[in-house]
């Protein structure tokens, strides 16, 4: 509830949810009217479907573990599990109000018989509209017991790339930026676009053009690797922990914190706020990330604003003399991810 309220009060941008589909379960046609929507497969299989303006096209394709899936606001879009295990996703929502989504279903029953018909013009006409049962249990995540009898002929066909990656993101297997404590890989926006594949190209331009999308992270830090103390200029994030175990530290202007995260745990850190993370397992800890920004993040860590400010002003700063200062390294290599 308060976790709520702070995503609220602080105008987050984002809200997190986790979908679990069972095999050949369906999340059924739906849009959202008050958000884009970004996903994360953590486990499985799924066939994706989003319809574009006219319906005259419907693009398709499949997505695996650590991929990512875009959706714009007010996008009708369907996502079905065709593996035989169970999907999971993380999902990214660009919104801090209560989410409002519309199915297609829902859609269908609360429209006039009438109305209906004349729309879609079925043999039959009203009567064959009468033949739609609406059923008792809400259907949101759809998996008839019958769906053998009901479905003949499944194809999870793909569309042309340059359709999909509009709609769809390699993120694990992207560009892998290597650090002395771990690595990050992104889903964003670039604005020099210069040595980007075709598909960060087009992907990022799709993030560009819509308002409010979010830019996606993953950071594995090593076990003992910390994420050292920055800040954000332009972007509340939120994370949540795929694996291991870490320890995670904020400063408000009137509040300092700390607290452990494990497995499934969300957190949150506005804007401006200073924040690190550190991994505390013996396993590396994994986190998925989202920044409310469509724009390129922008982002100051502890160690290059100390060496960005001059000695002097440090020196009077913390009553410390100046040539004290030295003992503070510089290191060719970017330390935002960092070992002891």
């Amino acid at each position: 509830m308060e976790f709520g309220v702070s995503i609220n009060k602080l105008r987050s941008k984002i809200t997190f949810a986790t979908l679990l589909i069972k095999s050949q379960g369906l999340r059924v046609p739906h849009w959202h009217f008050n958000a884009n929507e970004h996903g994360f497969l953590i486990k499985g299989k799924a066939w994706i479907g989003v319809v574009d303006e006219g319906g005259d096209v419907a693009t398709t394709y499949n997505v695996t573990v650590g991929q990512v899936i875009f959706f714009p606001k007010n996008t009708l879009h369907w996502l079905k599990c065709v593996g035989g295990d169970y999907c999971f996703f993380l999902i990214c929502f660009t919104t801090h109000e209560e989410l409002q989504t519309l199915d297609v279903d829902d859609v269908f029953f609360s429209t006039p018989e009438d109305i209906a018909a004349r729309s879609l013009k079925p043999q039959g006409g009203v009567q064959f509209i009468r033949t739609f049962q609406k059923q008792s249990e809400d259907q949101t995540i759809n998996l008839p017991p019958n769906l053998a009898e009901l479905v003949h002929n499944a194809s999870y066909g793909k569309s042309p790339d340059k359709l999909v990656w509009r709609y769809f993101y390699d993120l694990k297997g992207s560009k892998k930026y290597h650090y002395p404590g771990g690595i990050i890989q992104w889903a964003r926006y670039r604005k020099n676009g210069t040595g980007l594949n075709a598909n960060e190209k087009i992907f990022s331009e799709s993030l560009n053009k819509h308002e409010n999308t979010v830019t996606l992270g993953t950071i594995q830090i090593y076990s003992s690797g910390l994420r050292q103390p920055h800040f954000h200029f332009n972007a509340n994030e939120m994370g949540y922990v795929i694996r291991g175990c870490g320890k995670l530290g904020i400063i408000l202007p009137a509040l300092t914190t700390d607290f452990d995260i494990g497995i499934g745990d969300v957190v949150f850190f506005p804007t401006g706020t200073q924040h690190y993370i550190k991994s505390t397992c013996d396993e590396d800890l994994v986190m998925i990330l989202a920044f409310s920004t469509g724009n390129q993040l922008k982002t100051l860590d502890m160690d290059d604003y100390f060496h960005a400010t001059a000695d002097h002003i440090l020196a009077q700063l913390f009553f410390k003399k100046q040539e004290e200062f030295k003992k503070i390294p510089r290191f060719l290599e970017d330390q935002a991810i960092n070992m002891p």
